[in-house]
């Protein structure tokens, strides 16, 4: 009897399935995970998906509320994003748990 509840508890204790960042693709470690609402709620967005702190925080540093609400408002137009694309590019090179901070871009926020 003992042995059937330390494989019931066993069991129970799994580990979660790991969460990939919708953006990066990498796992996001718990308690890293950020909900980014695909267009903003300022713009009366409900649909969130989970990205790692340091993504979310990059794609507000390139675009603006207006902007993800307008043309950014899918993780596909924002990959498209020649700034999202060298972000990307430049984190997957990180591991899960990196938190650098996000940078704006060099070109300016009106210019996408």
């Amino acid at each position: 009897m003992a042995r059937k509840i330390r494989e019931d508890f066993a069991s129970s204790q799994e580990e979660p399935e790991p969460t990939l960042c919708a953006l990066c693709d990498r796992i996001i470690p718990v308690g890293d995970e950020d909900a980014h609402h695909l267009v903003p709620k300022s713009k009366g967005g409900k649909q969130t998906v989970l990205l790692h702190r340091v993504c979310h925080d990059q794609i507000h540093a390139v675009f603006t509320n207006s902007q993800l609400a307008k043309t950014f408002s899918t993780i596909q137009a924002l990959l498209e994003s020649s700034d999202i694309q060298k972000f990307v590019a430049w984190v997957k090179s990180k591991p899960a748990g990196f938190c650098g901070s996000a940078k704006e871009s060099q070109q300016g926020r009106g210019r996408r």
